[in-house]
């Protein structure tokens, strides 16, 4: 399994891509129109073999609206994990408990599992059928668009993991590990679901809404630059992190 696309979700899509590209050299390689089932409009940025993307709802019944209510503001907001069968995986987890609330079965296939089952994070489940190197770096990947590979660059490499709040963070773990099939170790910060190519780490509530991803971990070339970059650009840098 392979943490392919993280999600964030932005009032206006527009100043946050704006900073992820001033910060870590990020280039938008797609806008993807079927976003607009789900009443948003996105932006997708590779990181080396990875992705970030920036959603922003655009219509009032949409539901990343009402979860930047929730979250009281921008936020992480989805995980997206890439097999190589993608149904087998949603027979599977729904067998465990979970429930579907967004399915597609065309040039990808995803499964949306909701987020109350996953601690509050929206997460999905996707294969690409026909493409047999999956697992190779540089992959298809339906949501970027044709020419993604384009639009890498030299500062920023990988998404190499995500951090994911919660009230019982080895207990949150141990589900995630269940649901997904992964093993679960102890990490740095504590509790990690291992996979193939990237991680999930759980921490303690570092907010009041106490669920959600509160973390990005990205790999880059030239971290004291990358930092420097941040701080011309007046976003907050604690330690080693960007805010």
């Amino acid at each position: 399994m392979w943490l392919r696309q993280v999600a964030l979700v932005a009032h206006d899509l527009g100043p946050v891509v704006d900073q992820l590209g001033k910060v870590f050299g990020l280039k938008v390689a797609f806008n993807d129109p079927a976003v607009a089932t789900f009443g948003l409009v996105n932006a997708v940025m590779p990181v080396g073999s990875e992705f970030l993307e920036v959603v922003q709802p655009v219509k009032e019944d949409a539901s990343a609206l009402r979860y930047l209510h929730r979250r009281g503001g921008d936020a992480g907001y989805m995980l997206i994990f890439q097999e190589a069968d993608a149904l087998t995986e949603r027979a599977r987890i729904l067998n465990l408990g979970a429930r579907q609330i967004a399915a597609h079965e065309g040039k990808a296939i995803f499964t949306h599992f909701h987020p109350g089952d996953f601690g509050g994070v929206l997460t999905s489940v996707d294969s690409l059928p026909g493409v047999d190197n999956w697992f190779d770096r540089d992959s298809d990947w339906f949501y970027a668009g044709r020419d993604w590979r384009a639009a890498r660059n030299d500062q920023s490499t990988g998404i190499l993991g995500a951090v994911v709040q919660g009230k019982s963070p080895a207990a949150l773990a141990r589900r995630w590990g269940e649901l997904l099939d992964q093993p679960v170790k102890e990490g740095p910060r504590g509790p990690r679901l291992s996979l193939a190519r990237g991680y999930v780490d759980f921490v303690e509530p570092v907010d009041a809404d106490g669920t959600g991803v509160v973390g990005i971990e990205i790999a880059v070339a030239d971290p004291a630059a990358c930092l420097d970059r941040a701080r011309a650009a007046g976003v907050p840098v604690e330690g080693n992190a960007v805010r």
